[in-house]
C-alpha cells in the first residue's frame, strides 16, 4: 500500500493527526500495555517510524507461562497495544473488536523483541491493522492483526461513572 499512514486516516474525520517520527504518549497513564503509571504493566515505549508503530520489548520472569516461555496472553497485550497505538497517531478513540494472534514459535524471557505495527486498511470507522514481534535473528516469532472501531469518547464513560457503549461494527 503506498499510501501514507495520514492519508489512510483522513476520512475519519481528524484534523489532528500526530505527524512526523518520534516517541508516542502512552494510551493512559496506567494502561497496563503502555501506561509508566501502571505498576504491574507491561511498560511498553512505542515510536513512530514513517507509517510503522515501533517498539522494543523484552518479557521478564514475571512474564511466564511454561518455563522459560513468556505467557501467551501477555504476547497478545503486547500486540494489542502496539496497534492500538495507530489510532491514537490519529488522535482518534478507538476500541479492538477482534484481535487475531500467530504464535509462531515460543516467545522467550529475556529475548529482545522488536514490535512493529501498521495500518493496513481502513473502512469508515474500521481500522484493519497488523503487528509482527521479530527476534533477534530477525525471525517472525508472533505476529496479529486486529480490527479497531472508532468510538466516540462517551464510550470511556465507565470511568467516569458512566457505563461504555456497546461496539457496534
Amino acid at each position: 500500500m503506498t499510501d501514507s499512514v495520514e492519508e489512510r486516516f483522513q476520512t475519519l474525520g481528524s484534523a489532528a493527526i500526530h505527524t512526523g517520527d518520534g516517541d508516542l504518549p502512552p494510551h493512559h497513564p496506567t494502561c497496563f500495555g503502555c501506561g509508566p503509571d501502571a505498576r504491574e504493566g507491561l511498560h511498553l515505549q512505542a515510536r513512530r517510524e514513517g507509517d510503522e508503530i515501533v517498539a522494543g520489548h523484552t518479557f521478564g520472569e514475571r512474564h511466564g507461562g511454561a518455563p522459560g516461555i513468556v505467557h501467551g496472553g501477555l504476547v497478545a497485550t503486547v500486540l494489542d497495544d502496539m496497534m492500538g497505538f495507530l489510532a491514537s497517531v490519529a488522535r482518534v478513540p478507538g476500541v479492538t473488536r477482534r484481535l487475531e494472534v500467530d504464535y509462531l514459535a515460543p516467545a522467550l524471557i529475556g529475548v529482545p523483541y522488536e514490535l512493529r505495527a501498521r495500518l493496513e486498511r481502513r473502512d469508515g470507522r474500521k481500522l484493519w491493522t497488523s503487528c509482527t514481534g521479530t527476534g533477534p535473528d530477525g525471525g517472525r516469532v508472533f505476529t496479529a492483526t486486529a480490527l479497531f472501531v472508532v468510538v466516540p469518547l462517551s464510550h470511556f464513560g465507565k470511568a467516569t461513572g458512566g457505563g461504555p457503549e456497546p461496539v457496534a461494527p
